[in-house]
């Protein structure tokens, strides 16, 4: 019998992946915006994060985009990271990538975007994880 978070034992019928639960949580605080995403970030998933972060108001803050929870990352996340960063340098803020796990790193690296989305850890929420695979 299916498992009702996809395929047959949790597997994706698409990909044999396994399904996880996706959650995008926003937090602001006077200085900058963060949000933190747990699942995977592909074709189905991204535009949840897209609205997430369409309605968070930046007016010149930074936004750290915590991936910590975060094992896969498509083409459709990195577009959409790499919209996110347009967005905020035309508005006066910027953007940082904190709690990269090994794939979405590795994705990264290999499109060479890997250093649009570093963080300056000392302006992180006590974070000593920025951009660390």
């Amino acid at each position: 019998m299916p498992s009702p978070l996809g395929g047959r034992d949790g597997l994706d019928p698409g990909t044999g992946r396994t399904v996880s639960e996706f959650t995008v949580l926003s937090q602001q605080y006077p200085d900058r915006s963060v949000i933190t995403v747990r699942g995977e970030i592909d074709l189905h998933t991204c535009p949840q994060l897209a609205r997430a972060a369409a309605i968070i108001p930046l007016g010149g803050k930074a936004l750290y985009v915590d991936l910590s929870g975060v094992t896969f990352m498509d083409s459709s996340g990195l577009n959409l990271l790499v919209l996110l960063r347009r967005r905020l340098h035309a508005e006066g803020g910027r953007l940082a990538v904190i709690g990269l796990q090994p794939q979405p790193a590795r994705l990264l690296e290999i499109t060479d975007t890997y250093e649009l989305f570093a963080a300056d850890t000392t302006d992180a929420d006590d974070s000593d994880d920025a951009l660390t695979p």
